[in-house]
């Protein structure tokens, strides 16, 4: 059996089925993971999303030290757990009245962050974006700051961040289910 820092080694030269190995060994405990945290599905799916883009993202950087490249997925989880807390709360905060609270459709995690070309499309998308809307890409999804500490960061309001972002994930997801979809 590969190892994970064969499988680690691979990715970062450019192979993408080492990745989807790695993906699909670890994939089930990172979503529970998320599911303990967020105790909520289609959140938990979304975590899970995340943080294996985010950790393809990062692969150049890991130092794998042990057996499994687990724990650092984990850590990636909690991170983008905490971070849709915090959402969370502040939207809960900022929400006067009655919300909609209804689960959006569920998505088929491993078909979007498996699918080869996935993360060389986001990539692709998020290098068209303006500087601003890279920089808040990377601060508040690569490395995990709230909109207020982006805010903070870039010299604009919560909510300038907040609803860039909100674009700008719109934008990876229509080119996501575009890809998806050819």
């Amino acid at each position: 059996m590969t190892t994970d820092a064969e499988l680690v080694s691979r990715a970062v030269s450019g192979d993408e089925g080492a990745f989807r190995t790695l993906y699909r060994r670890h994939v089930d405990a990172v979503y529970r993971v998320a599911m303990i945290l967020l105790e909520d599905r289609a959140d938990a799916e979304d975590a899970t999303q995340d943080s294996f883009v985010t950790a393809w993202r990062k692969l150049g950087e890991l130092d794998l030290r042990g057996e499994s490249a687990l724990p650092w997925l984990a850590t990636i989880c909690r991170y983008t757990c905490a971070n849709r807390l915090r959402t969370r709360s502040r939207e809960r905060a900022h929400t006067a009245g009655e919300v909609d609270e209804r689960t959006p459709a569920t998505i088929d995690v491993e078909q979007h962050v498996v699918g080869a070309e996935l993360a060389t499309r986001i990539a692709r998308e998020v290098a068209e974006l303006n500087e601003l809307d890279q920089r808040i890409f990377v601060l508040c999804v690569t490395e995990g700051f709230a909109y207020q500490s982006a805010a903070a960061e870039l010299g604009l309001s919560h909510g300038a961040v907040r609803n860039r972002l909100s674009r700008i994930r719109g934008r990876l997801r229509e080119s996501v289910q575009e890809g998806s979809a050819t």
